[in-house]
């Protein structure tokens, strides 16, 4: 087993939906990260053995994929000064890994390798900063976005922070609480901090309060921009993106086509995270 390789207890596991699910974890004493980063957790032979014969595993784990750990990509939702790490994930029907971790329980175990990967971090951009950061999140990539949201630098050094986060149903947009006390947990502990704003959006079926369109859309006729009373500019916008691919890729193009640019070397506006 690599030195990276350490072994984790689940702490704690919230189910938000039927294929939707949060957890935590205890946190190796040297383990560091940047808010925005992702690691990769594991499931060991004798867990995929263990819940096959419960009837538990995927379809697609096969014999073979028995004998050797199972690895995936996970964004921490927790800040990096917190005790514990917490993830939030999806459930991939007769997926390899995640129709196993589903059926975590307290005082199990995880494999945790502990080198942090990813460039989706505020770090990434060169100083001085523009007043604006939009996080633009769908599903399960809400989690990076909560980990800066958590870390007081994020409040310092904006003026404003637009949070939309997309979801299909009302049940599917999780952390809703959180995210909105946020503002008086984090936001009250540094003098002049960012303004918090956070758009709902829920595109199958009919909330009130909360946006109907896929993001591409809402930002193309302005609605997003409306709704938050500040415009997408490029020389006071600092915008992430963080979900499925092809949302990441349809409203990458759509920020491009209002005049905004990938961030390259620093510089630019648009950061995006690739781990699928």
């Amino acid at each position: 087993m690599s030195d990276n390789i350490q072994t984790v207890t689940v702490l704690s596991k919230t189910t938000w939906t039927p294929n939707l699910f949060s957890f935590t974890v205890s946190r190796p004493e040297s383990f560091k990260f940047t808010a925005g980063q992702f690691v990769r957790l594991g499931l060991n032979p004798s867990q995929l053995k263990y819940y096959k014969q419960q009837g538990k595993a995927g379809n697609d784990v096969a014999n073979e994929a028995l004998n050797e750990d199972i690895f995936r990509a996970y964004s921490i939702v927790s800040s990096p000064f917190d005790e514990v790490l917490e993830f939030f994930s999806i459930v991939i029907p007769d997926g390899a890994f995640t129709s196993q971790l589903q059926h975590l329980e307290v005082g199990d175990d995880l494999l945790l390798n502990t080198m942090p990967f990813g460039f989706l971090t505020l770090a990434r951009y060169q100083k001085p900063l523009p007043k604006d950061l939009w996080l633009l999140a769908t599903g399960t990539g809400l989690a990076p976005f909560l980990s800066m949201l958590q870390d007081l630098k994020t409040w310092e050094d904006y003026e404003h922070i637009i949070l939309a986060y997309s979801a299909r149903s009302i049940e599917e947009l999780a952390y809703v609480k959180k995210i909105e006390s946020l503002q008086e947990d984090f936001g009250s502990l540094v003098d002049n901090p960012a303004k918090l704003i956070f758009i709902p959006i829920v595109t199958r079926e009919p909330v009130e309060g909360a946006l109907t369109e896929r993001l591409p859309k809402l930002l193309l006729d302005g609605t997003l921009q409306e709704r938050a009373d500040i415009a997408l500019d490029i020389d006071s916008t600092h915008v992430m993106l963080c979900g499925n691919p092809e949302m990441v890729e349809d409203t990458k193009e759509t920020l491009k086509t209002l005049g905004l640019v990938m961030n390259r070397r620093g510089e630019g506006n648009i950061a995006v995270e690739n781990y699928w």
